[in-house]
């Protein structure tokens, strides 16, 4: 039998429900191993996702490194979406208290050490916003020849969900977005277009209730959870969107590109400016997912949150 290759990755996160249902997949999926995971502001507050964070570790019986990054973006105010999942970030669920903490050393420096020690280059997969990235690849650039790539929840190719243009993660730090999509490092974009598209039904969500352990934490939380409704199209599964481009790209179709982060414009800030038709006839630098097989998402969803706890 032949030993799987798994592809060591960072998760950056700002748990958030739907964060939680990737961190499930990435933890339990065999074909990924989680070196580190690193909290930013996002969904709510750093303090709460940091604890999110370790809750949910604790609750998967997972010895994995958590690491405090940035509580707020590189130049603008904080804006979270805990209209979205609550005041704690992950409402619907009695966590018990974490028991590990989070390193002392700061989420940067603990990316830059997992990424220089690293025997093979590391992915990074932010499903927050990119203050945390964008602070790595500007104080240590020398990481960059061990990055792998950037596979990052976040962008429209289209409309937003947080302004009329601009998709939350993108929109809550615009100009750590600009460096991380203009930083020369292959990056996939896995935004609005797959991922509103990207939903559970009430019956996916019953069957995963009765799954196990974990199944039955999620449920909990869906029912508290603003992404979708399960009433009207599904719940929307943005973060898992990130994990199933790692382990299953065939699910989407996909065009390289020409993208840039809007930062200056007054209606438009933390828009990704997709140039799906060449019109600035400017070099690719960012994969873009257009389109997703949503019955086959739906069965890998299934599939992966199977083999939790």
């Amino acid at each position: 039998m032949t030993n799987l290759k798994k592809t060591p990755i960072i998760l950056d996160t700002d748990p958030g429900i739907d964060d939680a249902v990737a961190i499930a997949a990435a933890l339990f999926h065999e074909r990924i191993d989680v070196k580190l995971m690193t909290t930013v502001a996002g969904n709510v507050g750093l303090d709460k996702t940091t604890n999110n964070a370790l809750k949910l570790l604790q609750f998967f019986g997972k010895d994995i490194p958590v690491a405090r990054g940035v509580s707020k973006p590189l130049v603008r105010p904080a804006e979270d979406s805990s209209h979205i999942h609550g005041e704690s970030g992950m409402d619907g669920y009695e966590f018990d208290a974490p028991v590990q903490d989070p390193l002392t050393q700061h989420a940067v420096e603990a990316m830059r050490d997992v990424i220089l020690n690293s025997p093979v280059p590391i992915t990074i997969v932010p499903i927050g916003p990119l203050t945390n990235v964008a602070l790595l690849l500007t104080l240590y650039p020398d990481c960059a020849s061990n990055i792998e790539r950037i596979v990052l929840m976040g962008g429209s190719a289209s409309r937003g969900n947080h302004t009329p243009n601009a998709e939350y993660n993108i929109y809550a730090d615009p100009e750590a977005a600009k460096i991380v999509f203009n930083a020369g490092l292959p990056l996939v974009m896995v935004g609005l277009d797959v991922t509103s598209q990207a939903t559970l039904t009430t019956e996916n969500v019953e069957t995963i209730r009765d799954m196990n352990k974990t199944g039955n934490m999620l449920y909990s939380m869906f029912q508290h959870y603003r992404g979708g409704s399960l009433k009207a199209g599904g719940l929307k599964m943005h973060d898992l969107c990130a994990i199933a481009y790692l382990v299953n790209p065939a699910l989407f179709e996909t065009q390289d590109c020409f993208v840039d982060i809007e930062t200056a414009g007054l209606y438009t800030a933390g828009t990704t400016v997709v140039d799906i038709r060449n019109r600035l006839a400017k070099p690719s630098n960012v994969t873009v997912c257009l389109d997703i097989d949503v019955p086959a998402f739906r069965e890998w969803a299934l599939e992966v949150l199977r083999n939790a706890i």
